[in-house]
Order: structure tokens, then sequence, then C-alpha cells
């Protein structure tokens, strides 16, 4: 008898660790339940992919989704939008929120906000404070957390840990990976006179390579000391390549696409709209974060997805806030870095799926294997389209790539077996439920 699938995948040439081959995929219950000739099989639902690549479903572990408290520049239901109109299947969620995401109430108000309404899976990282210090262990373990973040930089209130005993008091007692936010509040508070008044490309030269440099330093020597396993958010500066290989024993990194595709040339045309901080540095840097690609010093691509309105963006210098949107154009961008050579679609994969499976300990996603969740992105890897703020499925309704032709472009969202975008269309509602880790397992 022929096997029965909910949905098969059909014609597409399949991108995973076992490198790139045309095969087909059956889903069921959710699930992947068979990989290769499924031609015999009995299904309910085919998609066509001949023609284009089928991807382990893209996972951006670093977005600013808003909610609660600043709704009017994006919330859950309308950033996760924006996610799978670019072919990102789960994200994990900042915690710079209002309130801020440092409770397990907090945590579980934000889970109960996004489920069935987000239309892409989710987690939600908890900031890590002084106050809180001690319950982290916890905090980190409970259901739809992603982890522990500290910001030790470019934050206020709370959330800002600037000194070493403070981050030491966190990392004593996390268990499961940490990410930071690692630039030196010290050297930027001392900086403060670098910025220029309306003259945003000022920006990087005030918040300079070697506040980044000497934060992560910092952070190193302290996780060595504490005995804990660190992730250093968006690294900008080519210093800190060199330095995070000889520490890969307990270090990953993340690399965002405008670090890698922007430079300070481009603050004459684009001014405040790539204002973020870390900021976009001169080339030399662009490049010295494409070694850390090249050389696998780089273990995952996060967008920094981090809206703000245009009215707010267009303030002049410094007063306008840093932040862009970045979620829905990971993957056409760094498709178009691809298709330029400077990666392969294998590396793009291992930076997207299986960089985030591996480093933070994703259960069942990642991958395009048995038993893993049916979680695709499908791709056309020899379409050309242009970016424009009018396809934004953001409530900030732009982004700085507005009219950048790429080579290299999402077709398709699958999460766990429904088709949630087709062709630029969401065409089912929100499903999203929380990613589930193999480090915080769920309660039998």
């Amino acid at each position: 008898m022929a096997a029965t699938y909910d949905l098969i995948l059909t014609g597409g040439t399949v991108v995973n660790h076992d490198g790139q081959g045309l095969r087909d995929v059956g889903v069921k219950d959710g699930r992947i339940a068979a990989i290769g000739d499924l031609s015999r099989a009995s299904v309910g639902e085919t998609i066509d992919c001949r023609g284009l690549h089928v991807l382990p479903g893209v996972i951006d572990s670093q977005v600013h989704f808003r909610e609660p408290g600043l709704e009017h520049k994006e919330d859950l239901e309308t950033g996760s939008r924006a996610a799978v109109l670019g072919g990102v299947t789960a994200v994990f969620e900042m915690p710079n929120t209002n309130p801020l995401t440092t409770s397990e109430a907090a945590l579980a108000d934000k889970v109960s906000r996004a489920t069935g309404r987000m239309h892409c899976d989710f987690a939600f990282w908890v900031g890590g404070t002084r106050e809180n210090a001690g319950d982290v262990g916890e905090l980190e373990r409970l259901p739809g957390a992603a982890g522990i973040k500290v910001f030790m930089g470019s934050s206020t209130g709370d959330l800002l840990v600037e000194d070493d005993e403070g981050v030491a008091s966190i990392l004593r007692n996390v268990r499961r990976r940490a990410a930071f936010h690692s630039e030196d509040e010290f050297r930027l508070r001392e900086r403060l006179g670098e910025r220029v008044a309306g003259d945003p490309a000022s920006h990087p030269v005030w918040r300079d390579e070697i506040a980044a440099l000497r934060c992560t330093e910092r952070l190193v020597r302290i996780a060595r000391q504490t005995r804990a396993r660190i992730h250093v958010l968006h690294i900008s500066t080519a210093e800190e390549i060199p330095f995070l290989e000889k520490h890969k024993d307990l270090v990953t990194c993340e690399a965002t696409p405008h670090h890698l595709t922007l430079s300070a040339d481009d603050y004459a045309r684009l001014g405040t709209l790539i204002q973020m901080n870390p900021p976009v540095r001169a080339g030399l840097h662009r490049d010295g974060v494409w070694q850390g690609i090249s050389q696998g010093v780089v273990d995952v691509l996060g967008s920094d997805h981090a809206p703000h309105t245009l009215e707010e963006k267009r303030k002049e210098y410094p007063a306008s806030p840093s932040g862009m949107t970045g979620v829905q154009t990971l993957v056409p961008i760094m498709l178009d870095h691809v298709n330029a050579g400077r990666l392969t679609l294998e590396r793009f994969v291992d930076l997207s799926s299986h960089g985030p499976n591996r480093i933070f300990g994703i259960a069942r996603k990642g991958r395009i294997a048995a038993g893993y969740d049916a979680d695709f992105t499908i791709v056309d890897m020899k379409r050309s389209g242009t970016i424009t703020n009018a396809q934004a499925g953001s409530k900030a309704g732009w982004t700085p790539y507005d009219g950048k032709r790429v080579t290299g472009w999402p077709v398709g969202t699958v999460v766990r077996g429904q088709k949630v975008m087709w062709e630029g269309e969401i065409v089912g509602p929100g499903k999203g439920r929380a990613v589930e880790f193999s480090e915080a397992p769920r309660s039998l």
C-alpha cells in the first residue's frame, strides 16, 4: 500500500546538511515524514517546487516586535507577517518592550499574545538584570524562553548591565547560552561629544570599534571566569573576528545583513535610516565581518529587525532613534550575496537554520530531516526582484533597501506543514506556537 501524507513538496532541490539534490519531502501531522522519491504516495496537498530550492525554515534569532507598549511601531502580528513574507519561519524576540520581559509573568504574557496570532513560530529572550540575576537559571527554562539577553551598552534603565560584576552575577546563574549586546557603555559615555548634530555619519565615530572590541574582550574574560557559554550579537568590527576565533570553545556570534551589505558611505544617501547600534561602519569592517563568514567564525545570521516610524527616524540626529526593519529582507538580501558568490547556498542554510538549531539547542527545527517540524523556506534562486517600501508587512512601512534590485527571492513559507505565504501573499491565519528547546524540555 502506498504511503499517505498530508502534504508533499515535489520536484524541488532540497538544500540541507547533506548537500543539494532533487528530492520530494513528505509531511504528516506537521512533521517531516519522508525524503526522496514520493511519486507513488497518496497525498492530501501538493506544492510544486520544480525549479525552486527548498531550504530548512529560516530562523531569525534577533527581532524586536515592540509589543507590548510600543505597538505604534510594530506588534507581534505585523512583525510576524513581515517575517513570513520574507520566508522566515521562526523568530526570537527581544525583551526591551514595555513592560520589560524580565519576569515569568511578562514572558507568559508575551507567549499568550503570540500563540495562534503570530504567523510564524516564536520564542522570547528574557532580559537579564541586576534584580533578576538570581532567577535567570529558572527564567531561561520557562516555556517560550529563548534564553537570557543582556545589554552591556545602548540600553536604558533596568536592562543596562554595564559593569563586570553585574554581568558576572548573571553568568554565574545561567546554564543555557546567554546573548549579549556588546558595546562598552563607559566608553560610549566618554565619547558623547563625538556626536555631531544633524550628521548621522558621526554615529560610528561616537560608537567606535574600540567600544565594541573592548566590551567583547571584557565579556569573554567574565565568561571564562564564570564558566558560562555566551553569544555575541550583531558583530560589527573587523577586530572582533580574530579575537573571537581564539575563543570558539565558549563563544558563538551573529552577523546581520546590514553589517554585511551597507557601509559608512551609505550615510550620505540614507542618513538616519541606517542608524543602528552597533553602527554601520567603514567598508573595512564590513569586509572583516565577511571574513568571519568565510572562515566559519560567525555562527548565525540575525536581522536585528528594530522598527521605528518614519516620523521618528526623520528627527535630527542624535535625537533620531537607532533601528531599522530587516526581518522581511534577510532572505532576499542574503540570497543576492549567494548569487554574487560571497557565500554558498549551503553556508546560508548553515547560518540561518542549522546554526540556530545547534547553538541554541532548538528542538526539531533547523533541518530537513524525518521527525523535524515541517518548516520550509522555498526560494527561486534565479528570480530578480526589487525590494520596495510597498511590499513591507511591517507596521513601520519602510526598508533601507527600498529600490534595491536583488537576485534570489522567497516564494513560499511553510510552518509545521501549513503553507502560510505563497508568492508574496499571506494564505492562512496566524497559527504560531512557541519554539521548544532541548535544553529546556517540556515536562511529561
